[in-house]
């Protein structure tokens, strides 16, 4: 595959992971009890499609870092292999809240918060995914401010998303009230700073398809 059909291909698959958040984020508001099962059953469908557009949008970044030379390597797999973990972390989550919902169809448990592996569970969407997270975008940054195979503003704001999500970590401190903002399992953890990272690629991915340029150096 040409390095063009990469740049679409990686364009194309951002907008869907982007554009899938945004309908799944919603549903985690919703309802102000536990969820219905179709509820939680959508959005975790909705997860899972956004983690394979993800996939593809990374190694498509990873493409490009490398293709600037073999001095990027290794931040090209840092971003590859962090991205990797984080959608296997988040697969997992996934697959546990599923097995809850699945166990008890009624309606009757929020797979977030209840049943026996729901406070295991919390790691995985809160600050394990912050970290990876903060990883992947701080090597993505810096090879982005490296190679300019992207515009700049990627870069710049790849930092910035990498320093909210990392200041998230250390969250599982702060108790386990999904409504708070900061907590282990809290809104502002787990819905509103995880969307950040694939609003970036859905941002990477519109600038993507506007522009075919190789390089976006402007000096």
């Amino acid at each position: 595959m040409n390095e063009k059909r990469v740049r679409q291909f990686m364009g194309i698959s951002g907008i869907a992971a982007g554009a899938l958040a945004a309908v799944a984020v919603p549903l985690y508001f919703v309802h102000s009890g536990p969820p219905s099962a179709a509820n939680v059953l959508t959005r975790i469908l909705l997860n899972l499609l956004t983690c394979a557009a993800l996939l593809a949008f990374l190694t498509g970044l990873r493409h490009l870092i490398r293709a600037a030379g073999p001095a990027h390597d290794w931040p090209a797999a840092l971003v590859h292999g962090a991205g990797v973990a984080y959608v296997t972390v988040t697969l997992v989550a996934a697959s546990l809240e599923a097995g809850i919902v699945l166990e008890r169809s009624d309606g009757g448990l929020d797979p977030t918060v209840d049943g026996p592996l729901a406070h295991a569970n919390m790691l995985l969407h809160g600050s394990a995914a912050r970290l990876l997270t903060a990883v992947l975008l701080a090597a993505a940054a810096y090879a982005i401010l490296r190679t300019d195979v992207l515009p700049r503003w990627t870069g710049y704001t790849a930092h910035a998303v990498a320093a909210v999500n990392l200041a998230f970590v250390p969250s599982l401190f702060f108790g386990t009230d999904a409504a708070d903002f900061y907590s282990a399992v809290g809104w502002g953890n787990t819905a509103l700073t995880a969307a950040l990272l694939v609003y970036w690629a859905f941002a990477v991915g519109v600038a993507l398809l506007r522009h075919n340029s190789t390089t976006y150096r402007t000096t």
